[in-house]
């Protein structure tokens, strides 16, 4: 294995093994630390964590379990994938995990780039902009577990780490990699060790990824490693596809502005079912009668709980939380878990905490790369007679759940 990645969340790891595999990569996404060695076949694993929002301490723990493993597949390099809106709270738990990842590595120049222009990421002055909104003026303020209330990621990961934040400005990424090695190594020299770089650009990526050749730890969002296959002389190529076909399903527990589109337009010609938080919480929804209900509906069915911030702060300010959000991961896991038993065989999750409670419910081991949907989030083969598609709740096209069916019948 020639590249090792540690992802924080599995929508973000499927997002990560995607960008490889497209480079040239052969790529496996990883449920959890393995416990048996990889195919020596695999040039990049993607070990995919749920730890974005569990206690910084936890996540160093697992994180660093993570690096274990993958130093023992022999990996010459390895990247910690968050979100590409650096999804978390003061605390942590980004800043936590990087300084443990580059104090295990020695690593004393450490890129920091969640920039991913094609989904409308891109970071200017140290700022994370969002569709051209600053972060904390794009939706991201209303997260029920990480809400990002400031755009400058030097501010915001300075209260997570215990290091100095540096910044390579968009003027010196223009001029192209050599130019960002020396600035990042003048960083170092400063003593500051995590270095947000600019990207506004492709383009800007891959000079980053070509800067980053030597470098024992790189952090950001899947955008950054668009140029990391080539340094491992790994060529584009298409990723391979057994179509899919049989029964479909979606799952949408994420709350973000653009999911909640995707499930308006999705209902407008596709049978949907609202999954009211207060009813599963208060037991007069169930796991079982929804599940149901998707097996029985013909075409493209899809069960949503995604509500608008005020519905979920109502929620929270009842249930607690951590009650809430706890809740609806079990109750989509016990979903998932029978509708896969009942003959399921294209699965859809959307929303980072329900994707990873359904691909745990389901048990999958690894995941298998597949064609592209939209930007970021790819069909992926969990089993000889499933396929499944993790979105992030942020990306993917109005007709993202219509068109993800598609691509997993046919692969186009």
């Amino acid at each position: 294995m020639l590249l090792g990645c540690i992802g924080d969340d599995f929508t973000g790891s499927s997002d990560l093994a995607n960008t490889l595999a497209k480079g040239g990569m052969r790529t496996v996404q990883y449920t959890g630390v393995p416990t048996s060695a990889a195919d020596p076949d695999v040039d990049a694993g993607v070990v995919a964590l749920k730890t974005r929002s569990i206690p910084p301490a936890d996540a160093v723990e697992q994180s660093l379990a993570a690096l274990a493993w993958l130093q023992n597949q022999g990996c010459q390099q390895f990247f910690f994938k968050y979100c590409s809106t650096f999804d978390s709270t003061p605390d942590g738990n980004i800043g936590p995990v990087a300084d443990a990842l580059a104090i295990a590595l020695q690593a004393d120049q450490v890129i920091v780039c969640p920039a991913f222009p094609v989904t409308g990421r891109s970071i200017y002055q140290g700022h994370l902009f969002v569709n051209g909104k600053p972060l904390h003026e794009s939706g991201m303020e209303h997260h029920p577990l990480t809400p990002m209330t400031d755009p400058d990621l030097r501010r915001w990961l300075g209260q997570q780490s215990q290091f100095a934040i540096g910044h390579v400005d968009a003027a010196t990424v223009f001029d192209g990699s050599a130019t960002i090695a020396t600035a990042l190594e003048n960083e170092a020299a400063e003593g500051r060790r995590h270095v947000v770089v600019d990207a506004i650009r492709d383009e800007d990526l891959i000079a980053i990824g070509r800067a980053a050749k030597d470098l024992p730890l790189i952090t950001g969002g899947s955008g950054v490693a668009l140029g990391l296959p080539a340094n491992f002389g790994c060529v584009a190529a298409d990723v391979p596809w057994i179509d899919q076909p049989g029964r479909y399903a979606a799952l949408a527990g994420s709350c973000s502005e653009a999911t909640r589109h995707q499930v308006a337009q999705h209902a407008v010609n596709h049978p949907t079912i609202e999954v009211v938080a207060a009813d599963v919480l208060e037991g007069r929804r169930t796991a079982e009668a929804t599940a149901q209900w998707l097996l029985d509906t013909p075409g493209l069915p899809l069960a949503y709980s995604s509500a608008d911030p005020a519905v979920v702060d109502d929620v929270q300010a009842t249930f607690g939380r951590e009650r809430a959000a706890t809740g609806l991961e079990q109750f989509f896991a016990g979903v998932a878990r029978l509708i896969v038993e009942g003959g399921v065989t294209r699965l859809v999750a959307a929303g980072g905490e329900t994707s990873g409670a359904v691909v745990e419910a389901l048990g999958v081991a690894s995941l298998a790369l597949g064609p592209e949907i939209d930007p970021g989030v790819p069909v992926m083969r969990a089993g000889p007679d499933l396929a499944i598609a993790l979105k992030s709740g942020n990306f993917g096209a109005p007709d993202f759940f219509d068109k993800a069916g598609r691509i997993m019948e046919s692969g186009q």
